[in-house]
C-alpha cells in the first residue's frame, strides 16, 4: 500500500522525479554549464565579429587614404600630360591624358561610394571637363589655353586637398560609429553575462531548496522516530532513491512500532509471571511465620525470617527492574511544553521539604528563570531522583545546592551536597542500571541502583546530559539541557 502511494505521488510531481538525486545534481551541473557555455560562445561570437569589424574599418581606411592621395598625385599627372600636350600637340600624350584621365574618374567613384560628397565629385569632374575642352581647341589658342589650363589644375589641386580632408572626415566618423558599436557590443555582452551569472545564481538557488527539501523531511523523519512519535506514516516525494529511503524509514517505523508492542508485552507478562508467584511466596512465607500450619522450632524460625527477607528484596528488585524497563521506554515518548525550569526545582524543594527538613538540612535554589520546551514529567523525575540522593547522602545540618544557569546554547543545572562523595572506583559506573557504589547512607534503605540511570535515560531523551563534576569538596552532579536562546 505504501509503495502504491508513493508511486502515484511521484507521478503527480512530474516527470523528473522518475531520475535518481545524483541524476539530479548531474542534471543541474550541466543545465547551469550549458547557461554558461551558450554565454561564453556568444560573447566569444561577438568578439570576433567586432575584431573582424575593426579589421575591416581598418582596411578601408587605409584604402581610402591612399585613394584620395592617389587621386591627388594623378591630378598632377593629368597636369604635366595637359600641358605637355597642349604645347607639343603630341596625340601619345593626349592619349596618355584620356587614360589617366579615366582612372583618375575610377578613383572619384570609389570615393563617392565610400562618402565623398557629390558636390566635390560633380566639381572635380566639371573642372576636368574644362581642360579637355581646352585641350581640344584650335591650336592658334595654345598660349592662352595653358594658362587656362593652369588655372583649372590649380582650382583641381585645392580641390584635392579639401577631397583628401573630407575622406579623413568620413573615416574618422566611420571610427566613431565602429567606436559606438563596439561601446555598445561591450555593454550588451556585458549585461548578458552578468544576466546568465545571475539566472544560474537563481537556478541553483532553486534546483538546491528543491532537492534539498527531500533531505530536510528525511532530516525531520529521523527525528520523529528518534524521539519515538511513531503514529505519522512516512511518505516523502522526490528522486527516486529519496523516495526508496523515505519507504525503508516508513518500514522502520512500522518495525519500531512492531518492537515497541513487543516491549509493552513483554513488561506485561514480567510483571504477571513474577510477581504473582512472588505473592504467593511471600503468602506462604507469612504463614509459616504466623504458624498457621502449628508451632515452629528456633531454627524453623529463623529459616522463615531469612525467606521473608529475602521475597522482600527480590520484590523489591522486580519492581526496580519495571519501573526502570518502563523509564527507558518512556523516555522516548517526550510531551514538550515550555517549563519554566526555576518554579520547576523550587516545586521538588517543596514536594521533599518533610526529608529535608527532618534531617535540618539548608537546601538553596539559586539562578535565573529560564524557559525552554522539555517534558516537565520527565524532567521533574529526573531533578526528584537526583535532590532525593543528595538529601540522602547529606550529613546532618548540611547544605543541598541547586544552582541554574545558562550557558552558550544549554541550560545547566547543579546539584551539589556535603555527603561523602562518589568513591574512585565507582565513578565510571555510577550510571549503570542496579549499580550501587561503596559509600551508602549510615542509615536508611539501601538504594536499587536505578534512580541515576533513569535520569542518564531521560537526559539523553532530551538532547542533554548528566555527569558526575570531581570535586574533592562537594558531591556535584551537573545537568546540561540544550536551548536554542
Amino acid at each position: 500500500m505504501l509503495r502504491s502511494t508513493n508511486r502515484n505521488s511521484a507521478k503527480a510531481d512530474g516527470p523528473l522525479q522518475g531520475l535518481s538525486f545524483q541524476q539530479l545534481l548531474l542534471l543541474a551541473f550541466v543545465l547551469i554549464a550549458c547557461l554558461q557555455g551558450i554565454s561564453s560562445l556568444r560573447a566569444l561570437y561577438t568578439l570576433e565579429q567586432l575584431m573582424v569589424l575593426s579589421r575591416q574599418g581598418s582596411e578601408e581606411a587605409s584604402a581610402l587614404n591612399a585613394a584620395a592621395q592617389g587621386l591627388y598625385q594623378r591630378g598632377q599627372a593629368l597636369e604635366r600630360a595637359a600641358r605637355q600636350s597642349l604645347v607639343l600637340r603630341d596625340a601619345t600624350l593626349r592619349r596618355s591624358f584620356d587614360e589617366m584621365s579615366i582612372e583618375a574618374a575610377a578613383v572619384l567613384e570609389r570615393l563617392r561610394a565610400h562618402g565623398l560628397a557629390d558636390a566635390q565629385a560633380a566639381e572635380w569632374q566639371q573642372h576636368l571637363k574644362a581642360v579637355q575642352a581646352l585641350l581640344d581647341a584650335p591650336p592658334e589658342r595654345a598660349l592662352d589655353n595653358e594658362r587656362l589650363v593652369a588655372e583649372e589644375f590649380g582650382a583641381l589641386d585645392s580641390l584635392h586637398t579639401g577631397i583628401v580632408q573630407s575622406m579623413r572626415n568620413v573615416n574618422a566618423q566611420r571610427n566613431q560609429a565602429l567606436q559606438d558599436q563596439l561601446e555598445s557590443s561591450r555593454r550588451n555582452v556585458t549585461h548578458q553575462v552578468v544576466g546568465v551569472i545571475a539566472l544560474a545564481l537563481a537556478l541553483a538557488l532553486a534546483l538546491g531548496v528543491w532537492l534539498g527539501r527531500p533531505l530536510k523531511r528525511i532530516e525531520g523523519t529521523i527525528r520523529r522516530l528518534g524521539e519515538n512519535q511513531l503514529d505519522q506514516p512516512v511518505a516523502i516525494s522526490g528522486p527516486e532513491d529519496v523516495r526508496r529511503v523515505g519507504q525503508q524509514l516508513d518500514w522502520l517505523r512500522l518495525r519500531l512500532l512492531e518492537l515497541d508492542a513487543d516491549k509493552a508485552r513483554f513488561l506485561r507478562h514480567v510483571s504477571h509471571e513474577l510477581k504473582t508467584p512472588l505473592a504467593a511466596l511471600r503468602e506462604g512465607v507469612a504463614l509459616l511465620q504466623d504458624e498457621v500450619t502449628g508451632p515452629l522450632a528456633p531454627g524453623q524460625r529463623e529459616v522463615a525470617q531469612i525467606l521473608h527477607h529475602n521475597t522482600l528484596v527480590l520484590q523489591a528488585e522486580i519492581e526496580a527492574l519495571l519501573r526502570f524497563n518502563a523509564a527507558a521506554f518512556e523516555a522516548r515518548r517526550l510531551q514538550r511544553e515550555e517549563t519554566d525550569l526555576l518554579a520547576l526545582l523550587e516545586a521538588q524543594v517543596e514536594a521533599q521539604r518533610l526529608q529535608w527538613q527532618a534531617k535540618s538540612l539548608r537546601v538553596v535554589v539559586e539562578g535565573p528563570s529560564v524557559s525552554l520546551p522539555i517534558d516537565a514529567e520527565k524532567i521533574t523525575s529526573a531533578v526528584s531522583n537526583l535532590l532525593s540522593n543528595a538529601i540522602r547522602f547529606s550529613p546532618r545540618e548540611g547544605t543541598v545546592r541547586l544552582t541554574l544557569s545558562r550557558q552558550p546554547g544549554l541550560v545547566r543545572v547543579d546539584i551539589s551536597d556535603q555527603g561523602p562523595g562518589v568513591a574512585v572506583e565507582d565513578r565510571s559506573r555510577i550510571f549503570e542500571p542496579f549499580y550501587r557504589g561503596v559509600h551508602q547512607p549510615d542509615s536508611g534503605v539501601r538504594g536499587t541502583g536505578i534512580g541515576l540511570s533513569i535520569v542518564h535515560e531521560y537526559m539523553v531523551a532530551h538532547g542533554g546530559q548528566v555527569r558526575l563534576v570531581e570535586d574533592d569538596v562537594d558531591t556535584l552532579f551537573r545537568v546540561e539541557l540544550p536551548h536554542a536562546a
